[in-house]
């Protein structure tokens, strides 16, 4: 598993997380979907290839909506999270949503009859699967939408085979309205990425982030800037709670005491080189031999030879 999947499925494993992306995106931000709602679900499927071995799938992020209380139930809500656009994404999803609705029908008992003896199914009732396809790069996803994008489909067919449509949430390209919608930490990411995409200079929000850890991580394998996540190094950071300015300007203050370690360095550097040429220029007025300073300075005799050249010592 590379480091963005699991920053990714590190930050969306909080139920509140999930819970806030599928608000923003579905209901306008209305709290329809409750964070105590949800429960871990396995991501694990698996599937038969043409030479009859097993083959497992995993989606990003799984939860079950278990509150049998709420408007709106659902079995399942996962998320799939992309950088670049991926031209089988409805081929996949059609595959793990297939998958989830096959597991409710499993979820059927068998149960004897209590005069007879004979055994019947019971058939519980079943639910929709959400997928939503969170993408975060720089060039807008138009296509694949769906399935018939993906598959050539000649029209005396098209009657016969169904499309299937995913859910793309195009970060990038939300809108500030959009954007709002979300009252989380999403929130934060999707604003930075809307402002970076719209050209402007990016104005950090002062919301404070809630998981910061997980947060600033996922940042850093989303921008391919690691200060984010460096700048988590102090775990005092986590517990008192920040705000993108704040990272902002712990990132600015690591930055200038690197720059201060490397001015130090350099300067000690050039303070052991400037000795070093001291002592080898000494070397060569007292008609010591080139092969001797040579080995003092642990150079080589060509490198010694040409300071001396320099120097019109010899």
């Amino acid at each position: 598993m590379g480091e963005k999947d699991i920053a990714q499925k590190n930050f969306e494993a909080y139920n509140d997380v999930v819970a806030d992306i599928v608000n923003g995106s579905l209901f306008d931000g209305r709290e329809i979907i409750k964070a105590d709602s949800l429960v871990d679900a396995q991501p694990f499927s698996q599937y038969k290839a043409d030479d009859g071995t097993l083959h497992e799938q995993e989606r990003d992020v799984a939860k079950y909506c278990m509150d049998v209380k709420c408007n709106v139930r659902l079995a399942l809500i996962g998320f799939e999270n992309q950088i670049a656009i991926d031209w089988d994404m409805p081929i996949r999803v059609f595959g793990y949503d297939g998958d989830s609705y096959r597991d409710e029908m499993n979820q059927d008992k068998v149960v004897a009859d209590e005069i007879t003896g004979k055994k019947r199914r019971v058939r519980n009732k079943r639910y929709p699967v959400i997928t939503l396809v969170l993408y975060f790069g720089k060039t807008p996803w138009k296509k694949p939408l769906s399935l018939y994008d993906v598959i050539d489909v000649p029209d005396i067919l098209k009657p016969f085979v169904n499309d299937f449509k995913i859910n793309i949430i195009d970060v990038p390209r939300l809108t500030p309205e959009q954007v709002k919608k979300y009252k989380g930490d999403f929130q934060i990411i999707a604003d930075y990425f809307v402002q970076i995409n719209s050209g402007r200079e990016y104005i950090p929000s002062t919301k404070k982030i809630q998981h910061t850890d997980s947060m600033l991580k996922l940042m850093s394998v989303l921008t391919k800037d690691m200060r984010y996540a460096e700048s988590i190094a102090d775990h005092s950071f986590e517990t008192e709670g920040t705000n993108m300015c704040e990272v902002l300007d712990r990132i600015v203050a690591q930055g200038e005491a690197r720059g201060e370690a490397r001015g130090e360095a350099r300067g000690e550097a050039r303070g052991r080189e400037k000795n070093r040429m001291e002592m080898i220029n000494n070397m060569l007025k007292e008609n010591i031999s080139i092969e001797v300073i040579a080995r003092v300075a642990k150079m080589t005799v060509e490198q010694v030879a040409a300071i001396s050249k320099k120097t019109a010592i010899i």
